[in-house]
């Protein structure tokens, strides 16, 4: 995922993160710090920040985890309809994700092996978004 994430910095596309439901400030959980320190990114200096009406004004494309993100984000600004969408849905013909959950499950308060999971999940789709973009 670090790899996807630089490739598409030289692409001259920016990339950055923010929570629909997030609060400023928050450090990442301890679970969290782990399973991405084994993909060799520290996280430990992160914090959490809500996700703006000029966030979403200002981007090109947002890309969520889960559908009732994108129905909020759609309901806060009508007009970020055709650019916001499910992470596991971006790309993809509908066909190819019809019988498949699209959300990508929210793992605080779990055990850091579901933490490891969801990067998982996470990390395929950006590997395959990245090589589209």
């Amino acid at each position: 995922m670090k790899d996807a994430l630089k490739s598409l910095g030289k692409e001259g596309i920016k990339v950055s993160s923010a929570g629909v439901s997030a609060i400023d400030g928050f450090r990442p959980t301890q679970e969290t710090i782990e399973a991405m320190k084994r993909e060799g990114v520290d996280v430990s200096g992160l914090q959490s920040r809500s996700l703006t009406d000029e966030m979403i004004r200002d981007s090109d494309l947002i890309l969520v985890m889960a559908a009732h993100h994108m129905d909020d984000i759609i309901k806060r600004v009508p007009q970020a309809a055709s650019k916001t969408h499910i992470l596991k849905q971006y790309g993809r013909r509908d066909d190819l994700r019809a019988r498949e959950d699209l959300d990508i499950s929210d793992p605080i308060g779990k055990l850091v092996e579901v933490y490891e999971y969801t990067l998982g999940e996470i990390k395929r789709e950006v590997n395959r978004i990245a090589r589209i973009l």
